[in-house]
């Protein structure tokens, strides 16, 4: 009779959207992307200020505009028309510093997160007398393989790379000659210039390597992983795509990955004077286990900024090297009773008037200005809000470009504000708004969406008037009216702790407030991490909305948007907090007259996975049934920086990291639960899943397991994405 009774409400529910001369979505639709909306991807700014560039659709193009207009320019690069080109497409470019060359990539293969080899080509953009761009002879970089991370110099004469882990140098004005830097790069050993595993998937960058303003020299991070221990796990020959290395034995991919408490990389920084050919170590007072997340040259060729963390990641110093002399001066340090923000590095811009930084030193993530001799001159923002991103610094009128969440923790604007201090508001439309700037800061394109909007692309001026609109996603509203979508709406509760939680529910298409329906919960709950946000997208949970569910997603204590207190407040012990407003979370749910309340169920993917499986253990039977994908089960297996940044070591926190396992409170699961992992999986290993399996072997709790080889913690390629959301559309179907 359920069965029947459910099988009534989906036709009812079908039925509901016919009568509206609606279509109803398709599972197969959402996964394969028909609903996304028009972008545009890949835009270059060029250095003039005035023009940005993109690679056309088919990647034989790069096309220039203007910023004022939005109207193209002209063709830079055209693989039809470049002479002695031997490439029928390419995939990505970057312009010199002077913007009199192009770089440009083609056989792309990607390494892991941010990394990528792949085969560059070098383009001058010489121009004839009418002043456009004639057809010119394009160039390799370098015979002799594939190539990491090339950096122009200043100048635009030279480009430095990496390939197998050892740094080059190709001189442009000596025909393309080409020279070895380093010599001691060797898998899982060392590598020059460019980052170890952790670095790259934690600190969020691919290239450690850097050019003197005056030309001179090259900077770069060497890092040691010698005495980093392995993981390894094993290839099949699968079939999208097939690799036909292990048809009849399968094979194993090695790398080095340090977990929690384990030895990391041994870093220092070293210079490379380019005319003596000497190399020289920076005389950096790093402490043994301490990080080296950035360098970046000043336009002062004699201060090479270096970026460093203790091993805790509680303090932040920011030296100044002398490239020749090796001697480092502390300039910033910036100190937290918990830790450091990831958004410090990349939001530190140099200039010759001064550098930038954000701190979260009065509780909230705030601008500040400092003097090239680290004096604090001001501090530009202030509130209860936080900045998101800096943008930049015009000197011509001294006014500071960034976004903030000043309206609201789930919006974020664009913002300036003068050296007098006045603050100006440069977004037209309250939600989510993403600017990419020109090199001069007089115009931007702003990427904008909220709850109702799909994309919506504009050029601006620097005092936010809208010069042209470039992409309003218009067919996309015209498609999505033929359909019955359920709308996403705001909401926020009190838990019994007292804290106000922020949240968004859709509810199913022909709701009736007379009904009892199932609930889908979804949530990632990471540390700063937010899901609540005023912004557009249609996504498996709309999906599940048609079918019948009221989806819901709660932001818990340690995401982000809210400021330090909120965000930190599960410091040394993640996932029990989090896990608690989840709980009250379906509590709440289960109170409302059109919930059903023995019916409510969890999913999430990565920490999200984690945070199901702690939900669901944590004393309250309020789950029926949850959804564990590529879940980390027990932070002793997790990498070393993302571990001890929210929880120090295993041997210093002993009592938290057994409170923050899922193991600890297997034997409290309660509901049916679907374990989901991907076997090649080089960032939450597949050991997770199997160790948390097996707990609850010996448990004697059932359980059921989709397991995808060869596929990394993104689980896709080929039919593989369509294959994992029918699982989770059938598996709540059938227990909710």
């Amino acid at each position: 009779m359920k069965k029947i009774s459910i099988a009534l409400f989906l036709c009812l529910l079908c039925l509901a959207g016919m009568a509206q001369g609606k279509k109803n979505l398709s599972l197969e639709e959402v996964t394969s992307g028909r609903f996304r909306p028009e972008n545009i991807y890949g835009v270059i700014p060029m250095p003039d200020g005035e023009y940005y560039t993109q690679m056309n659709d088919s990647r034989t193009q790069i096309v220039k505009y203007s910023f004022k207009t939005g109207e193209k320019v002209e063709v830079l690069f055209d693989v039809s028309t470049a002479r002695e080109c031997d490439f029928k497409h390419f995939d990505s470019y970057r312009f010199s510093p002077d913007g009199q060359k192009l770089l440009i990539a083609t056989e792309t293969q990607p390494v892991y997160r941010h990394s990528y080899t792949a085969v560059h080509y070098i383009y001058p953009l010489k121009r004839n007398d009418k002043g456009a761009t004639t057809h010119n002879i394009i160039e390799k970089l370098s015979d002799g393989g594939p190539q990491q991370v090339p950096v122009f110099s200043p100048d635009g004469t030279m480009v430095a790379f990496v390939r197998e882990n050892n740094i080059f140098l190709v001189k442009l004005l000596y025909g393309n000659s080409e020279s070895q830097v380093t010599e001691d790069g060797k898998r899982n050993a060392v590598l020059n210039g460019i980052p170890d595993w952790v670095y790259e998937e934690e600190f969020s960058f691919n290239r450690a390597l850097e050019f003197s303003a005056d030309n001179t020299m090259i900077a770069f991070v060497r890092f040691d992983e010698s005495a980093v221990p392995s993981y390894s796990f094993p290839l099949f020959a699968g079939q999208s795509p097939h690799l036909r290395q292990f048809d009849d034995y399968p094979g194993e991919y090695v790398y080095k990955y340090p977990k929690a408490g384990y030895p990391n990389s041994k870093v220092e920084v070293r210079t490379f004077d380019i005319k003596s050919r000497v190399t020289r170590t920076m005389k950096l007072p790093l402490d043994a286990d301490g990080y080296i997340p950035r360098i970046r040259f000043t336009q002062d060729a004699g201060k090479l900024a270096i970026m460093t963390l203790n091993r805790h990641q509680d303090r932040f110093d920011l030296y100044f090297a002398d490239p020749r002399s090796t001697l480092c001066k502390l300039v910033v340090r910036d100190e937290s009773p918990y830790y450091i923000k990831e958004n410090v590095f990349d939001n530190i811009r140099f200039y010759p008037e001064g550098f930038s930084m954000l701190s979260e030193r009065d509780g909230y993530s705030h601008l500040y200005w400092y003097s090239m001799g680290g004096n604090l001159i001001k501090k530009v923002t202030d509130g209860k809000y936080e900045v998101k991103e800096f943008l930049g610094y015009d000197a011509t009128d001294g006014s500071f470009y960034y976004t903030a969440n000043e309206e609201s923790p789930m919006r974020k604007a664009v913002y300036k504000t003068d050296k007098k201090g006045k603050k100006t508001k440069l977004s037209q439309h309250e939600g989510t708004n993403t600017p990419l700037f020109s090199q001069t800061m007089k115009h931007y394109m702003n990427k904008f969406s909220d709850l109702k909007t799909p994309l919506l692309i504009t050029l601006n001026d620097n005092n936010g008037k809208t010069l042209k609109t470039l992409a309003d996603n218009k067919e996309l509203r015209q498609t999505l009216a033929e359909y019955a979508i359920p709308e996403k709406e705001f909401f926020s509760f009190r838990t019994s702790d007292g804290v106000t939680l922020n949240g968004w529910m859709m509810k199913p298409i022909g709701f009736s407030a007379s009904k009892k329906y199932p609930v889908l919960m979804y949530q990632y709950s990471g540390p700063g991490s937010q899901e609540v946000r005023d912004t557009w997208n249609i996504s498996w949970e709309t999906y599940m909305a048609t079918q019948g569910f009221v989806v819901v997603c709660v932001d818990g204590r340690g995401t982000g948007g809210r400021g330090e207190a909120f965000e930190k407040c599960t410091y040394l012990k993640i996932g029990v907090q989090e896990a608690k407003d989840q709980v009250e979370t379906a509590l709440y749910l289960g109170n409302q007259p059109y919930v059903d309340k023995d019916r409510i169920g969890i999913w999430g993917w990565s920490y999200g996975g984690y945070m199901t499986l702690m939900s669901m253990s944590e004393g309250t039977p309020v789950f029926k049934a949850g959804v564990a994908v590529a879940a980390p089960t027990d932070w002793r297996y997790y990498d070393s920086v993302y571990t001890e940044r929210f929880m120090r070591t295993p041997k210093e926190n002993a009592e938290g990291y057994k409170a923050s396992s899922a193991f600890t409170r297997a034997g409290k699961l309660h509901g049916n639960l679907l374990l989901v992992h991907g076997m090649a999986d080089d960032n939450v290993h597949f050991q997770n899943c199997t160790e948390y399996a097996e707990h609850l072997v010996q448990l004697g709790k059932q359980f059921d397991m989709q397991v995808y080889t060869n596929r990394n913690h993104g689980i896709y390629g080929g039919k593989t994405r369509l294959h994992l959301y029918t699982r989770l559309t059938n598996f709540f179907k059938n227990n909710l």
